[in-house]
């Protein structure tokens, strides 16, 4: 079983004000700090969406042995990277995990738990963490799902496609709070650094 990471790492950051791709986190931007996670995980490989401040994005992952996608279309919203990022991965992928690049308490230890838990059930389609009963992500998606991800529009993820196999999903209880914890908002960030 062939699982791939999928980082977006494209959106503009409206509600923050500024690239969260590019906020400090722990001495290092968030995106670098997301893939180095990522990296240090059993994930098979990290492919990387970028779109807005895409060049500065690219440039923090420089030293990173990473695959970097360019999405042109970022700006039409979250489905156009999912579905830019499904396209560039190898073509024996058995599923992908989509991370997230605001969501910054995600952890190599978190990420190997979900894989441990998607592994163990080979014939689910994907893997959704639950936290006290909110879904949150990263997400697993497993390849038969790839090509009806792709036809989504606009500033959707895989939440929709998820609702027509809910039995053959694997709802992950974890105790982990970092699977609800994003930045979308100075307020957000400024919760998470003290």
């Amino acid at each position: 079983m062939k699982i791939v990471g999928l980082l977006l790492a494209a959106g503009q950051s409206s509600r923050m004000g500024q690239p969260k791709q590019l906020l400090l986190w722990k001495n290092r931007p968030l995106v670098a700090h997301i893939a180095h996670e990522a990296l240090n995980s059993q994930l098979d490989g990290l492919t990387v969406v970028i779109g807005a401040a895409g060049e500065h994005v690219q440039a923090a992952l420089r030293d990173l042995p990473v695959t970097i996608v360019s999405n042109p279309a970022y700006a039409a919203g979250l489905s156009t990277s999912l579905a830019a990022g499904l396209r560039a991965l190898p073509s024996d992928t058995t599923a992908a995990m989509i991370l997230l690049v605001d969501q910054p308490l995600v952890t190599s230890r978190l990420i190997n738990d979900l894989i441990a838990a998607y592994r163990a059930i080979p014939t689910a389609l994907a893997l959704v963490p639950m936290y006290q009963g909110q879904r949150g992500n990263p997400v697993i998606v497993g390849a038969p799902l790839f090509a009806e991800l792709q036809t989504l529009q606009g500033d959707t993820g895989a939440r929709t496609v998820f609702q027509r196999y809910t039995d053959q999903i694997i709802w992950y209880q974890t105790d982990d709070p970092a699977v609800i914890t994003d930045t979308d908002t100075p307020e957000a960030w400024q919760a998470l650094n003290p």
